[in-house]
């Protein structure tokens, strides 16, 4: 019992000598070095990735981390552009032996064709699907019993009036998740009507740090970003078994204009068919009259090659130093843009600088101090969060080390470190047995624990961790977090309506170091349990995302 005690006492000591002015300084020096215009916003595939990878592996290096990568620290990620040729593509309705084209790519156009479906010729009916929901668990199937195969599905890309928990409705919602489901039905293609209530929304967003970033449910872009074709290229992996819209022929957004042509003669009209859907009321399913002739032609660029960052810190225990606890964040931004004051640089110092900075701190701190846990720890920087989830994505499926010795993964994406670290905002926490990890590990440092202040967001599906979740494994992300009507929920929501995705994310914004480096030594802490304790993280019998659960979560 003194023993403990003094362990206890020890540990206090330990916590209150942390200079955390010091150490919040080495977190922002990362930063400073990500986020300088030098870098030109770390797009993926850029030469300013490369010299952020380049620093990576450095500083990986210099903590003594063991090469986890491929070549070294790097797992070398290729990727191909998608772009539609809008010149040569076109559309068409058949009816009864008569073509009418429809206007593509102009202010007044009636759709607008996608870069993420396969491309090619076809022609085929169409079916309108209503919301384009399959929910068997909660008894919802907008199909109406028709028979997709081989068939355009049109739908509203909208939730509609059902009640389930917001994890499975950001799950079904997806566009992945929604293109999974149609492809199993038998359809081809989609059409997709906007969201007429997109204030409902975020349930819908697939995809980002958290804050609507893109991903419009049911869009093909690749990689889940945007809407049926809201760009005529898209990056994708060049991996085609990874491209989640594989076997999509066809990829369209209609407008208005194309909306009222395609329900012309189905005994429906758009109007109709729009003003249920903002009143959130249940929509039909029924034939629509004549046939879809699409042709789309993409053409693919030259491959691009970005890294992933390996670090491996190996484990003491000669029974669990095989298995392994994942700590990763994403290294890109997205580059060079629209100029907004002037500025055409995108730094991403919070988005996501600030993640990767924790990282090497957390890395540092395990140098530092000497400590090694009874697992691995693997320490992963990842490209192309920005393009959706691309990087993470691969490493799930290629993991550099045994994928069934993945035990978890701990994910930072813009925890927004803009005030005093108060309470601790967990995406995740009730999910699986991490949770009980957590609680413990902030309390220690004097730090309380809430879920997602905004569940109907559902971030927890919106960063890199989800394709880790999505195998299986059970996972944790973070935000600072607030009380309702508090000065730090004002901060936060200013942040990302002002500064969120925009150029003014960068070196000249007010940060409170001190805090990110206290949040630095509670994940540091929270690693050490995770790796350290003699049972695998699991996911809650209640959780929705233990239908994932794989022989990774099951343990055998």
């Amino acid at each position: 019992m003194k023993c403990c005690a003094a362990l206890v006492l020890l540990t206090a000591a330990t916590l209150t000598a942390v200079d955390y002015t010091v150490e919040g300084n080495l977190w922002w020096a990362h930063i400073q070095y990500l986020a300088d215009d030098k870098l030109e916003g770390r797009n993926t595939g850029s030469e300013g990735y490369r010299q952020a990878v380049k620093y990576v592996a450095g500083q990986f290096e210099s903590f003594g981390l063991k090469p986890g990568g491929v070549s070294g620290y790097e797992q070398p990620v290729k990727f191909e552009t998608r772009t539609r040729v809008d010149a040569d593509s076109s559309l068409a309705l058949i009816r009864d032996g008569k073509t009418e084209p429809l206007q593509t790519g102009q202010a007044n156009a009636d759709a607008t064709l996608g870069a993420g479906a396969d491309g090619g010729s076809v022609t085929a009916p169409m079916v309108f699907v209503g919301y384009g929901l399959q929910i068997p668990e909660a008894k919802v199937d907008n199909f109406g019993g028709l028979d997709l195969h081989g068939k355009i599905a049109v739908y509203v890309n909208a939730p509609g009036p059902i009640t389930v928990s917001p994890n499975l409705l950001s799950h079904v919602n997806t566009a992945a998740q929604r293109w999974a489901t149609l492809k199993k039905a038998g359809a081809i293609g989609i059409a997709t009507i906007a969201n007429p209530r997109p204030a409902n929304g975020g349930a819908g967003a697939s995809g980002g740090g958290g804050f609507g970033r893109a991903g419009a449910a049911g869009g093909s872009g690749a990689g889940g970003r945007g809407g049926g074709g809201a760009a005529p290229g898209a990056m994708s992996l060049a991996d085609p078994d990874l491209r989640e819209s594989l076997g999509q022929k066809v990829s369209i957004a209609l407008t208005r204009t194309g909306g009222e042509k395609f329900f012309a003669g189905s005994g429906h009209t758009y109007d109709s068919i729009i003003k249920a859907a903002t009143a959130n009321e249940p929509l039909p399913a029924f034939p629509l009259i004549g046939t879809l002739q699409a042709k789309t032609i993409i053409t693919t660029s030259g491959q691009t090659e970005a890294s992933n960052v390996v670090g491996s810190l190996p484990g003491s225990d000669p029974k669990l130093k095989d298995e392994y606890v994942i700590f990763s964040a994403h290294l890109d931004h997205l580059g060079i843009g629209r100029a907004v004051n002037g500025d055409t640089i995108y730094n991403g110092a919070m988005d996501n600088a600030s993640g990767v900075a924790s990282v090497l701190e957390v890395a540092r701190l395990f140098k530092q101090t000497g400590l090694r846990p009874k697992r691995s720890i693997i320490f992963l920087t990842v490209t192309a969060e920005e393009k959706g989830e691309l990087g993470s994505r691969y490493f799930s499926f290629h993991p550099t080390v045994p994928f069934d010795k993945i035990v978890a993964d701990i994910n930072l994406d813009m925890y927004l470190p803009l005030y005093s670290l108060k309470v601790l905002e967990v995406q995740g926490l009730a999910e699986s047995t991490l949770g009980d990890q957590i609680w413990v590990a902030a309390a220690d440092s004097g730090v309380r624990v809430q879920t997602d202040r905004e569940p109907d967001q559902n971030r927890f599906i919106r960063s890199d961790q989800y394709s880790f979740i999505k195998r299986g494994i059970p996972s944790l992300a973070f935000k600072f977090g607030y009380e309702f009507g508090s000065p730090d929920e004002k901060t936060r929501t200013d942040w990302v309506k002002n500064i969120y995705h925009k150029p003014g994310d960068d070196l000249n914004q007010p940060v409170d170091k001190a805090s990110a480096a206290r949040f630095d030594r509670i994940i540091f802490d929270l690693l050490q349990r995770i790796a350290n304790n003699p049972e695998r993280p699991r996911w809650r019998p209640d959780s929705f995302f233990s239908r994932f659960a794989s022989a990774t979560d099951s343990g055998k």
